[in-house]
């Protein structure tokens, strides 16, 4: 299955597309529509929703970089917590998931009191590494940032890197046609 469309809904083929481009020159809430350059298979998705909070701003209202990563772990962390798999459930099974790498690009910026949607995707099933995609939209559906962070699970006894646990498979699998 792959997905394709346009974000305003699912299309009548039941596929759906998001904009991955670079900053749209559409009015605010326009690029939503914007054909997907990007095919992904099926996948599994969460979006989840912050609002930047004074204190994460700097002198010009806007939200720090480097703060960015914060919101990327608030995605992920819902996003597992929304198929009924908790980041302290595996810390619990003996499971650390420590971020190998993160890769961020900055497309416009966030602003103070910003609620922004958190969309956090996993385009495919983990064994070793688990890849989190990001989006960050403002309330408008402005992209403001798109990211990627890749997790290793780590058995915590021998510091080595362990497959993903079958529980956590089985809870992705049906968002993989598996």
């Amino acid at each position: 299955m792959k997905w394709t469309g346009t974000c305003d809904g699912v299309s009548s083929n039941g596929t759906e597309s998001y904009d991955t481009g670079t900053a749209p020159s559409k009015p605010d809430g326009e690029h939503w529509k914007t054909p997907l350059t990007t095919t992904f298979p099926a996948m599994f998705k969460h979006d989840t929703s912050v609002r930047v909070r004074y204190g994460e701003t700097d002198q010009m209202g806007y939200v720090y970089y480097g703060d960015y990563a914060e919101y990327l772990e608030v995605g992920r962390v819902e996003a597992l917590r929304s198929l009924g798999f908790a980041y302290r459930r595996l810390e619990e099974e003996g499971v650390m998931l420590p971020v190998h790498d993160l890769r961020i690009t900055y497309h416009q910026p966030a602003r103070y009191d910003d609620l922004l949607t958190i969309r956090t995707i996993i385009a495919q099933v983990p064994s070793v590494r688990m890849v989190f995609n990001y989006e960050l939209r403002n309330e408008a559906g402005t992209l403001l940032c798109e990211a990627s962070t890749t997790l290793v699970f780590v058995d915590r006894t021998t510091m080595r890197p362990r497959r993903a646990p079958d529980e956590l498979l089985a809870m992705l699998s049906v968002h993989f046609g598996r």
